[in-house]
């Protein structure tokens, strides 16, 4: 800041001014900070003392206090002046958390060495970084993104066309970007990568011409339209490794195999344990990971065990707890209410080895009082729903899906007298009711490891957090529909979508998981600023336990009444090392 005087006919005036970067026209400017008054008026309030000296002596102690950031603040309004047309002053600060973990994964340095690769001139890097940070705090389309960019405390400098053709060099590069931010990972903490969970979803498109990667397959959400498949794998802490793109009609169990070679092409992994859902455990994928120190786990269906297997599995006695060898009939876990109470939150398991095509492989069953009437009741729910159908809504019988409650309900064209009916009659079916029952409470996995069945089922029950990575891109990310038609942009797309989740599940991590996705991601597009050409930014959100914990686990805080506009450089700064 600096003394400014103006000189008119009848007066000077004196004010303190100071410069103010423009970041959209990249270019100074002098603001007025306050006025101090006439030479008159001071020299009366001075009595008669010096009116220059005490304003640079003023203006010296306004610097000393502004570099101390405890300088009290006045912004100055006036309810006659209309505010500037065409400029903005409202901005987003939430993805500088974001911002840090990016730079601390060194996907910035990953964007230099492709730009060096190619020669480009556009910066790659404030493209994919405004991609990633857009997906996560305002999920939209490439467009909006690019629109909303303008909306961040930093402003972008590209143009929406460079968006589009960074695309095409995202989706070229995909396999390195995710070999090295797996490698630039390892330098923020130790990967738990000796266990792998791998799944595959898929993300529909709203159109209905099939076209390369968008074809028409089983959609996990039953929709009439084609659809792109992804697969992924992610570590033992929940912190996705890798993933890949296929087209909607490939049998997801032909993903596996070639993404895990990369991985451990790429990666340099040799000896981990993959865990996978029945639906990918075909005997060849068993079969690739009961080699070279690789092992499995996969669940399996009791329903679909051979005859004398599901007797076992399903059978009463036999069943052991952790850290016991005393055998239990579970028949007698239900005789009293002080025995649900006692064991309602145990585990019970049996295991034995089998062979399944030429494979030896430890089957272990579980069962779970809590489990079982877990499964009891959300049938119960089904069956009420299926008896209000049959009394208010018969028609909409016709069909159903597997899980749907209208599996419950019978059809059949006679009466009771066993005579011709005019119309289809529906009953609740009884038997379908009981026969399912029959496995409530019971669970199994298959593996080639020799450990005990307790810490099988550990590492397998950690398997929903892949569910929720999914759950997180579709629902929070809004991944789904997509609206983009060339394949390349499409695996681009989903490369955002992946770096998006892996900065998000390292936040969650950093905060330590204490905190809901919705909850994070919420903050994050609250934490707005108003910024004023002269003083600073001004937050404008509510201070909470959870933006105090992004404070305190990033290390810098932007949540005082103002913050100046050096402090802010010197955050910018900080998130970029």
């Amino acid at each position: 800041m600096r003394l400014k005087v103006t000189k008119s006919k009848n007066a000077a005036s004196l004010y303190v001014i100071k410069s103010v970067y423009n970041p959209k026209t990249q270019s100074n400017s002098s603001k007025i900070v306050e006025k101090l008054g006439t030479e008159a008026e001071l020299r009366e309030k001075l009595n008669g003392a010096d009116p220059y000296k005490w304003a640079k002596e003023y203006i010296q102690t306004l610097n000393r206090k502004e570099k101390e950031q405890s300088r009290k603040v006045l912004v100055p309004f006036k309810q006659t002046t209309l505010i500037t047309k065409d400029q903005q002053h409202f901005f987003n600060g939430g993805y500088l958390f974001l911002q840090k973990l990016y730079h601390e994964l060194g996907i910035n340095h990953i964007c230099k060495d492709i730009s060096e690769k190619y020669k480009f001139t556009f910066n790659l890097d404030s493209i994919l970084s405004r991609l990633i940070y857009g997906r996560i705090i305002f999920p939209a389309s490439k467009l909006s993104t690019f629109q909303l960019s303008d909306s961040f405390l930093e402003q972008p400098d590209f143009e929406l066309h460079h968006v589009y053709r960074a695309l095409e060099f995202i989706s070229k590069e995909n396999d390195f970007i995710q070999s090295e931010l797996y490698k630039n990972s390892l330098s923020i903490s130790k990967r738990n990568d000796k266990i792998l969970y791998y799944d595959c979803t898929n993300y529909f498109f709203e159109i209905e011409q099939e076209d390369g990667l968008k074809q028409y397959g089983p959609s996990k959400e039953h929709r009439p339209n084609p659809i792109v498949e992804m697969g992924l794998f992610m570590d033992g802490d929940g912190i996705p490794l890798a993933f890949s793109i296929h087209a909607g009609n490939v049998n997801e169990q032909l993903t596996l195999k070639p993404l895990e070679e990369q991985i451990i092409k790429d990666f340099s992994l040799s000896k981990f344990i993959v865990c996978t859902d029945a639906g990918l455990s075909s005997t060849k994928n068993r079969k690739f990971n009961n080699i070279n120190e690789r092992a499995f786990i996969t669940t399996q269906s009791v329903k679909k065990l051979k005859k004398h297997l599901k007797e076992w599995a399903l059978s009463s006695d036999g069943w052991l707890l952790d850290g016991s060898n005393k055998k239990y009939d579970i028949r007698k876990l239900e005789e009293s209410e002080e025995a649900i109470d006692a064991y309602r939150n145990s585990t019970f398991y049996k295991e034995r080895w089998i062979i399944e095509d030429g494979l030896e492989q430890k089957l272990v069953v579980t069962f779970s009082l809590k489990y079982k009437f877990y499964q009891k009741q959300i049938r119960d729910r089904q069956v009420e729903r299926a008896v209000k159908t049959i009394k208010n809504n018969p028609a909409s019988l016709k069909k159903h899906r597997q899980n749907d409650y209208k599996r419950f309900i019978s059809k059949t064209g006679v009466t009771p007298d066993g005579e011709v009916a005019d119309k289809e009659i529906y009953n609740l079916n009884e038997i379908a009711i009981t026969n399912e029952a029959i496995y409530d409470g019971f669970y199994a996995v298959c593996t080639n490891l020799e450990d005990d069945a307790p810490s099988i089922a550990k590492i397998n029950h950690n398997r929903w957090e892949i569910e929720e990575c999914f759950r997180i891109m579709k629902t929070d990310f809004k991944a789904r529909p997509v609206y983009l038609s060339r394949d390349d942009r499409i695996k681009a797309h989903f490369t955002t979508c992946f770096l998006a989740l892996v900065l998000h599940r390292y936040l969650e991590k950093r905060l330590d998981n204490k905190y809901t996705s919705s909850n994070i991601i919420n903050t994050l597009r609250n934490m707005n600023f108003y910024v004023t050409q002269t003083e600073g930014y001004i937050p404008t959100y509510t201070r909470t336990d959870l933006t105090d914990a992004f404070h305190e686990a990033f290390g810098f805080r932007t949540d005082y009444q103002i913050v100046s506009t050096t402090q802010m450089k010197k955050i910018f700064k900080a998130t970029k090392k």
